[in-house]
């Protein structure tokens, strides 16, 4: 039996080790949610123009300058979310042109490498990725029961662990008391 366990425990970790560090990584970022967006870089940047419009005289060509001015070659719609203002919209970007102080604020998203991925992940964005989820957490319950029996003795459960696991639900229960006082 406790070769059994040794080879589910170890074969299981192997598995899911990936997936551990995903989850780990996703969890970390949406930690910090208030201090960074874990899913997308966003850049701003400023543009000017050469002179000041009215809205009445734009047309397709001067927003392709504007474009122009901004890196992008080609825009797919704009509008106007105020008479001195203009908005272009790019694949992932947009340029809001103040047409009045011929100044404007490009913004450029894209997706932050590896987070963005595992993100999705995390927070079950693929509908049928909590069921893989569910499996996932009833695995990382045998893979700790099966390391907390693997070892026997003073350095097993018997002997320092209970007195290590029972350490470890300090934090946790500090934190709901804690979160239970305000």
């Amino acid at each position: 039996m406790r070769k059994i366990n040794a080879i589910l425990h170890r074969d299981l970790g192997y598995f899911f080790a990936a997936l551990i560090i995903a989850y780990a990584l996703s969890g970390i970022a949406l930690n910090h949610i208030d201090d960074w967006n874990p899913d997308f870089i966003i850049t701003k940047t400023t543009v000017d123009l050469e002179q000041s419009y009215e809205r009445k005289t734009l047309n397709d060509d001067i927003i392709r300058q504007f474009s122009s001015r901004a890196g992008e070659d080609s825009f797919r719609l704009y509008d106007f979310p105020s008479d001195r203002q203009v908005k272009i919209y790019y694949k992932d970007a947009t340029l809001l042109v103040d047409i009045e102080n011929a100044t404007g604020v490009y913004e450029k998203i894209s997706r932050r490498p590896l987070f963005y991925q595992v993100n999705v992940l995390h927070r079950n964005s693929v509908d049928w990725w909590k069921w893989a989820s569910d499996i996932f957490a009833v695995m990382l319950i045998i893979i700790t029961v099966t390391g907390a029996i693997m070892v026997r003795g003073k350095h097993g459960f018997s002997g320092r662990g209970k007195w290590l696991a029972t350490a470890g639900l300090v934090p946790p229960l500090a934190a709901l008391v804690l979160q239970n006082m305000h």
